[in-house]
């Protein structure tokens, strides 16, 4: 069996499987805690302005939906944002981005210092996003599914006047069942594929991923966005995936059946998608080709981060307006 990328995460028969996310408090209105206080006992941390911050990464697309959910409902200045370096270290993530190589609300070099500080005994992989405490040096999580929901639900009273509803009441049991088909078998699907150490579980994971894409081309070939005519939640963790797969999964991954610009209703919706506020700002794809391409070292040795592809394509007119 080759080198697996994460050899924690790899099952005996070269199954990526993604480790559990260790850290699941969640800030919400309904915490006991006074203001300023820790989590309570249901581990539910005060709702408060300008007390938390998000560190995530521009390539990382689990990070991505945290950083564009918190910006369509308006939470810029409530929730403040911390940014970590696209390429990790032995150490982990880093802020080798902000002035001295530290976080400035934080303090730290490395988000595994608070990693640390919350569990003195973590051993696992350091991810993004991480909402952290800045009162404490805490994480209050890196339950990066549940997080972004929170954004839309817990901290409603935070939202702008016109932030959309991402996650409406009447819509959730579709939306949760269409979103968990979403992340098995293309926002995980992806790595599935990239992150096998055998030929079968890669071919399983790409015969998957394929099988959902032609699925969701087939549903948004009749109304412009998953749900119908507005934009929720799934459209955001789907879009990250989309734009990250020409110059990262399509080569890096073996996710080579056809590029996102071969396949016409999602090529249009993703850049329908990328053309919105709070979507495409919010995309560097210098950094996803060089996360990506510059720290998988078993499945790109060389490390060369590819020239291509040509992204000018993006803001191109997608006709689904």
């Amino acid at each position: 069996m080759t080198r697996a990328q994460f050899s924690a995460e790899t099952a005996g028969g070269g199954e990526f499987v993604r480790q559990p996310n260790r850290f699941t408090g969640r800030v919400t209105p309904h915490s006991t805690s006074p203001e300023g206080g820790g989590p309570d006992e249901a581990g539910r941390w005060p709702l408060e302005a300008g007390r938390y911050r998000l560190i995530w990464c521009r390539a990382c697309p689990w990070a991505h939906r945290a950083r564009i959910v918190r910006g369509l409902l308006g939470l810029d200045e409530v929730i403040s944002l911390g940014t970590v370096d696209p390429i990790r270290d032995e150490r982990g993530w880093r802020f080798t981005l902000d002035p001295d190589g530290f976080d400035p609300a934080l303090g730290i070099g490395f988000l595994s210092e608070a990693y640390l500080a919350t569990d003195p005994d973590y051993s696992g992989r350091v991810t993004v996003p991480a909402l952290v405490d800045t009162l404490t040096g805490r994480v209050v999580t890196n339950d990066y599914p549940q997080l972004t929901l929170d954004l839309s639900t817990e901290w409603r009273r935070f939202h702008a006047p016109d932030a959309p509803d991402l996650y409406p009441v009447a819509l959730r049991p579709e939306l949760d069942a269409l979103m968990a088909e979403i992340h098995r078998d293309v926002n995980n699907g992806v790595y599935r594929c990239g992150f096998a150490t055998s030929q079968q579980a890669y071919d399983e994971a790409y015969t998957a991923l394929f099988a959902r894409l032609d699925a969701l081309s087939e549903r948004l070939a009749g109304q412009r966005y998953l749900m119908g005519d507005a934009i929720t939640e799934a459209d955001v963790r789907l879009f990250t995936t989309l734009v990250r797969f020409d110059v990262a999964y399509h080569g890096h991954f073996k996710c080579n059946r056809q590029k996102l610009t071969e396949l016409p209703v999602l090529w249009a919706y993703a850049r329908d998608l990328f053309q919105t506020p709070g979507f495409g700002e919010t995309v560097d794809f210098d950094h996803i080709k060089r996360h990506y391409y510059a720290t998988h070292e078993a499945i790109n040795p060389t490390r060369i981060v590819p020239l291509g592809p040509d992204t000018s394509g993006w803001t191109t007119p997608h006709g689904r307006g």
